[in-house]
């Protein structure tokens, strides 16, 4: 692949605090701008006991017997820092309650002990009280070296179901590409901006940190395979992540639910806001399918902030009807560079979910290989998306239809 020279990147219409206002962070993108909290305050030493205990608790399956013995705690004293731990903690106990025996049997009852505060931290967070990649992933890591980068090599979960290398770089390879986004969601808004005051030059500068981004980003999806294991995937780490959408559990003591079984979406990268920042960003558009309604609901399990800079750049304005108007050759290839590395990623994301999931061998009915952890039949959606993608790239001499053969050379991995 060529790669597009370097340029300098152009910010003077973004204030660092442009992005703080959606929960972003100018360096670390979607991830917090403070390190992830340890620990909570004493009086909370039970749950973080109980967590640190997870992976021997589910080896023994003694998980159920321990959490329902727990005393119920007041989670309203917290500051927002220890929410995001608080919900963490009450995530993991909460589905390690659930799939404690994933083989042979859902639990369909949380306890009060667990399923009160897990309700009551979640409603302050904005979330659905139920694991999703922000506990999973944003807020669940720690640095070896506290002084070094956000990056694979240095990065440590603080919090596993079974543990071992497999969970730990498959969650690690999440936070480093989350990382690598920071440059191009600061370009997307300046892109924008740019586009506003019809500034050509900026904008192209712009879409060259979002395409270097991408490509960053790429790389480290590259790496998924070196230690994480597909069979180990698919039996070890990925039962606990299953949601409650085709087993609803009912929340012991939870008035608002007034005994009612409750059906939530499981953890997933779909609910990572960088891939549908990225399509606003660039206007790639997907028509409607199963999929394009599951990605709309994953947007209520994504941190406020982060919905909220999301419904920020699908605002507008358009790059992509510029770049069209402008007739600018350049501006064109660099916009269709950017695509075509979306294209890669998602081709990328769709080989995978071939390897570690659809071609995996399904014991039980709790961990099957045709859907995905919403409940879709993800092969074929994600096989569509991937196709869309490739039909936005701009002709030389056209006014919005695709056409892959005149675009810049492939990113690599793309099909």
């Amino acid at each position: 692949m060529s790669t597009l020279p370097d340029s300098s990147s152009r910010y003077s219409h973004v204030r660092h605090d442009d992005l703080h206002r959606y929960a972003a962070d100018p360096e670390r993108g979607f991830l917090p701008s403070e390190d992830p909290l340890r620990r909570l305050p004493a009086e909370f030493a039970i749950w973080e006991e109980i967590a640190a205990d997870l992976p021997k608790l589910l080896a023994t399956q003694r998980v159920r017997s321990v959490l329902r013995r727990l005393p119920i705690l007041d989670p309203s004293s917290l500051t927002w820092r220890e929410l995001d731990r608080a919900m963490l903690l009450l995530s993991f106990l909460g589905h390690g309650y659930v799939w404690e025996r994933w083989r042979e049997t859902a639990q369909t009852l949380i306890p009060a002990s667990v399923a009160i505060p897990w309700y009551q931290v979640a409603q302050k967070l904005g979330r659905p009280p139920v694991l999703s990649y922000a506990s999973y992933a944003l807020d669940n890591w720690r640095r070896i070296d506290e002084a070094g980068p956000i990056e694979l090599g240095n990065i440590a979960l603080l919090q596993n179901f079974l543990g071992g290398l497999d969970e730990e770089w498959f969650v690690a390879v999440h936070i480093a590409i989350e990382a690598q986004a920071a440059p191009a969601l600061r370009a997307m808004l300046a892109a924008q901006d740019a586009v506003a005051r019809g500034d050509a030059p900026s904008l192209e500068a712009n879409l060259r940190t979002i395409h270097a981004a991408i490509e960053a980003m790429y790389a480290i999806l590259l790496r998924m395979p070196e230690n994480c294991d597909p069979y180990i995937y698919f039996n070890r780490v990925r039962p606990y992540i299953h949601g409650f959408s085709e087993t609803p559990v009912v929340y012991e003591g939870v008035e608002a639910y007034a005994g009612r079984p409750q059906t939530f979406y499981g953890e997933t990268g779909a609910q990572s806001t960088i891939v549908p920042a990225l399509d606003a960003a660039l206007g790639i558009v997907h028509s409607p399918d199963d999929l394009r309604v599951y990605l709309n609901k994953m947007r209520d399990y994504m941190p406020v902030g982060h919905r909220a800079f999301l419904a920020r750049i699908e605002s507008g304005p358009s790059i992509r009807a510029f770049v069209q108007e402008s007739g600018d050759a350049s501006l064109r290839d660099v916009y269709n560079a950017c695509v075509h590395l979306v294209e890669a990623f998602r081709a990328k994301h769709l080989e995978y979910a071939a390897i570690y999931i659809h071609k995996q061998a399904q014991h039980g009915s709790y961990n099957t290989t045709h859907y995905g952890t919403g409940g879709t039949p993800f092969m074929k959606y994600l096989k569509k998306h991937r196709d869309e993608t490739a039909q936005q790239i701009l002709a030389r001499n056209e006014s919005g239809v695709g056409d892959r053969n005149v675009a810049p050379e492939a990113a690599p991995g793309a099909p």
